[in-house]
């Protein structure tokens, strides 16, 4: 088979055979298929599309680019929750210690930023030391201990969807059906899970804009998870604000620490509202309790007596984080309103764009992430906001960075006269 041709078959619009798919797979792991070549697969993927067949096609040849974790002798329920995206959202950090600590295994295996949206691992590498290059042997011996463990990709899992995910990232090709589905589920299915719960964003933070995209690229994912067996629901919440009071690695993860702390405070009330949420619909998919109430109830206790921080603070302990040795910015400016009235709308992926700029995420995959740049939000949808009040913070240890990135935020709010309706965290849960 030649390259150039299945390139050119998918510019014209046709169906992949699987047999094609798996060829420029297989090719590119090796090595012996260039970046430019898979890069213009990318984008006739992108504007072409693939159909179910050609999706689940794609997934299969993913994840049988490398082995399966064997999480066999992790007796009991396995589940994990998946995010689409989004800026701020931190709530992996809270919820795989809140799952765990009611006895249901949590094995994560979680990527890095990809587009203006964060990256799990990135948070966790703020913490001076984490490791999240663990053996597949240590990830499945800290699961057992603890009831959960965040590792990255090993070289070994899904290496195909490893290389092409950080192509999307710098190619524009991140917003596509096939290529989120087949990306997602090959590495979830690699996992060794019973279960997934998905959290499936839209809004202008989201590479999902409406609620409706986002229910339908929910229902591709879940019918993959389901043809292989496994038991699959989705979230669909909102991306039209910041999730938090935090965009930014070492600030995201010290906003988790609070809530799993019980500082209460407004700014966090989202954050740790979905991590609840979604820790309830781990809980009830595993059979653990006959209602979702039940659940929420069962992950709020965990979370209020602390049992969640203990297993957050183990988990670093056994992953060598350094917890107290968690640094922030030394410079920061911040950007005030000039009118009054209420905070009636974001533009939340300018925000994650500024993150950038402020090296809080990349350009391109060789960016260095400084882990202690970040966004810091004062107001939300509807706040009451004078003239003078602060928007937003901007922390970071170089001052000229702030420019660029302020020139972003000032574009990336409106105040308007009156509030609009209410907004609305999670839209619809899919079962």
């Amino acid at each position: 088979m030649l390259a150039a041709e299945i390139i050119k078959k998918k510019r014209n619009g046709h169906a992949l055979t699987e047999d094609e798919i798996q060829f420029v797979i297989t090719e590119y792991t090796k090595g012996s298929l260039p970046d430019y070549q898979m890069s213009a697969l990318l984008m006739a993927i992108y504007f072409k599309g693939m159909d179910n067949v050609e999706t689940l096609s794609l997934t299969k040849a993913m994840l049988h680019s490398g082995i399966t974790v064997d999480t066999s002798s992790l007796a009991g329920f396995k589940v994990d929750k998946h995010s689409t995206g989004g800026v701020g959202d931190k709530t992996s950090l809270i919820l795989g210690p809140v799952v765990a600590g009611c006895g249901i295994y949590v094995p994560m295996i979680s990527g890095r930023g990809l587009g203006h949206t964060g990256g799990t691992l990135d948070k966790l590498e703020s913490i001076p030391g984490f490791n999240t290059q663990q053996s597949l042997e240590n990830f499945i011996k800290i699961t057992r201990e603890i009831g959960t463990c965040f590792i990255g990709q090993t070289k070994d899992i899904c290496p195909a969807d490893k290389k092409i995910y950080a192509l999307r990232d710098v190619t524009a090709t991140v917003e596509s059906y096939p290529l989120i589905c087949a990306s997602i589920m090959s590495k979830k299915i690699a996992e060794g899970v019973d279960g997934l719960v998905l959290d499936v964003k839209y809004g202008s933070g989201a590479f999902m804009k409406t609620a409706e995209q986002a229910e339908e690229l929910a229902l591709k994912l879940m019918a993959i998870g389901q043809g292989y067996g496994k038991k699959v629901v989705s979230v669909i919440s909102s991306m039209d604000q910041p999730l938090g009071r935090f965009a930014g690695n070492a600030w995201e993860v010290f906003e988790c620490l609070e809530i799993m702390k019980n500082v209460r405070n407004p700014l966090y009330d989202e954050t740790r509202e979905l991590s609840l949420q979604l820790s309830a619909q781990m809980i009830h998919l595993s059979g653990k309790t006959n209602s979702i109430q039940e659940a929420y109830k069962l992950a709020e206790d965990c979370l209020v007596s602390g049992r969640a921080f203990e297993i957050f603070s183990k988990m670093c302990e056994l992953q060598s984080g350094k917890l107290n040795d968690l640094k922030f910015s030394s410079q920061k400016i911040e950007l005030k309103a000039d009118e009054s009235g209420y905070l009636t709308h974001f533009n939340v992926e300018q925000i994650g764009v500024a993150g950038i700029l402020l090296r809080a995420g990349r350009r391109q995959t060789s960016d260095i992430i400084h882990p202690t740049s970040g966004i810091e939000f004062h107001k939300k949808i509807n706040s009451p906001v004078a003239k003078g009040d602060v928007i937003y913070t901007l922390h970071g240890d170089e001052a000229e960075l702030f420019k660029d990135a302020k020139e972003y935020l000032q574009q990336s709010f409106r105040v308007t006269p009156s509030k609009i309706s209410n907004h609305q965290l999670i839209k619809k849960v899919l079962t």
